[in-house]
């Protein structure tokens, strides 16, 4: 069978039966998509051989690429020994190793950790706990903080405790009738302001907002949960430094327990091991997921303080005990894996090394500003956005329908990087390991791509 047969039977089989996830399926096979075959450091290959560099890491997550020696070794080396058993009323080797290291390395305070299969998960786990630790703490007299503080245009998973804390009415409104209430909040956004406002009086605004929102809502809010400065399916939407901060202090003020979602900003995509050591804050609970097993297993981890655990202490029958958990809790391969990848972040010179590399990414990004058809690009670290307008002027946006960030990211295929956009946001999410050449080579094939596209 030839390399265009076996594409075409691989393609009809993937049509007739697999549904993809945030993919419109009416015209997925007209997308020509990849077929990936196989990857090696900082590039996927298709049935072809072709070699495309992973510039969204495979959904955010393969922060040191793929096939890394170490985190293969780490995983064949568990296999040998346990691949799974079960953390309810038990433990296992990997599991205490990967907590315990957990531990050491995160904000000041978060000490105890529980683990999850993935981003959702780990968000769903942390409004329980908030939820559960208002009821029980100082003997109960906050039974009424039921109630979870939420920002506009967020996004914190899929499942439904984290779809009614998101915010995003596309991926979110139709499952209302499922969803819990939540106090919103307002984001300031520097690059698209109210048309009276300019991004200082906006950012004034939605502060005060906040303020009033925890002065009437406090007595009833058990959590406030946030992503740390950008919000990463939203459109890569970065708010402000001051903004952050003055959640966290309201939420001392008021008693009121933070968290924050670093799924995406966490696990050295904000130029830190975590974006809140970055932004000077220290929350109650965090939630990490994608790059904690370098994007090669379903794990995640809910990191909270001792406060918060001591809540859930007490005799069996008293019923503190929190009732949660998952089959695939703390899954020792998985573990491994995430001791092999927090081991790499350890590695001398390797958080100098990426401001560095942070650093030419910005500057490689001042290229794109000369296209008339680039708006805003916003950058965190290694994450970054970059809008597409009809007028970047007049702040017109392109016809939905046209699909330019989708027409773009194929385009680029074909100056060998992969993309995939938010709407017409171009996501840049590369591996932490991409080079100071490939940060130069996918500037330029965006550049290219995006000037091919608006002058055809």
């Amino acid at each position: 069978m030839n390399e265009e047969t076996y594409r075409n039977q691989i393609l009809s089989l993937d049509l007739a039966h697999l549904w993809h996830p945030f993919t419109p399926q009416s015209v997925y096979a007209e997308d020509d998509p990849l077929i990936i075959a196989a990857a090696e450091g900082n590039y996927l290959i298709d049935l072809d051989g072709k070699r495309y560099l992973d510039a969204v890491a495979s959904l955010w997550c393969a922060v040191f690429g793929h096939r890394v020696a170490e985190i293969d070794r780490a995983i064949q080396e568990q296999l040998n020994r346990i691949a799974h058993g079960t953390l309810l009323g038990n433990t296992t080797v990997p599991a205490v190793q990967l907590a315990k290291k957990l531990a050491d390395m995160a904000p000041t305070g978060l000490k105890k950790v529980f683990f999850s299969d993935n981003g959702s998960t780990a968000v769903e786990v942390a409004v329980k706990m908030a939820i559960q630790y208002q009821q029980q703490c100082e003997g109960g007299k906050n039974r009424r903080r039921k109630k979870i503080l939420a920002l506009e245009n967020a996004y914190h998973g899929d499942t439904i405790g984290a779809v009614s804390v998101g915010g995003i009415e596309l991926f979110h409104s139709r499952f209302a009738p499922l969803l819990f209430d939540v106090v919103r909040a307002p984001v300031p956004d520097p690059y698209r302001p109210p048309q009276d406002m300019n991004h200082l009086k906006h950012l004034e605004f939605c502060i005060h907002k906040l303020e009033q929102l925890f002065a009437s809502h406090a007595h009833e809010l058990a959590a406030a949960v946030a992503e740390p400065r950008m919000q990463g399916a939203a459109g890569m939407i970065l708010y402000p430094k001051e903004y952050f901060q003055r959640l966290a202090a309201l939420c001392k003020q008021y008693g009121v327990l933070l968290i924050v979602d670093e799924v995406a900003m966490g696990m050295g995509r904000s130029g830190r091991l975590f974006a809140c050591q970055r932004e000077g804050v220290s929350p109650d609970i965090v939630c990490i997921a994608k790059g904690l097993s370098g994007g090669y297993l379903p794990i995640a981890a809910t990191l909270t303080t001792q406060n918060v655990y001591e809540a859930f202490l007490g005799q069996p029958e008293e019923g503190k005990t929190f009732f949660h958990g998952h089959t695939f809790t703390g899954n020792a391969l998985g573990c491994a894996a995430a001791l092999a990848t927090l081991e790499l972040f350890e590695e001398e010179g390797f958080f100098l090394n990426l401001s560095e590399k942070i650093q030419h990414l910005e500057n490689q990004l001042e290229k794109l500003h000369a296209i008339g058809a680039v708006g805003s690009i916003r950058q965190y670290g290694m994450a970054v956005g970059v809008e597409l307008v009809r007028d970047k002027l007049k702040k017109t946006s392109f016809p939905k329908n046209l699909r330019m960030g989708a027409r773009v990211c194929r385009r680029a295929r074909e100056k060998g990087v992969f993309l995939r956009p938010l709407g017409d946001v171009i996501v840049l999410m590369p591996p932490l390991s991409i080079t100071l050449d490939e940060i130069g080579m996918l500037i330029d094939a965006i550049h290219w791509a995006v000037v091919q596209e608006i002058s055809d």
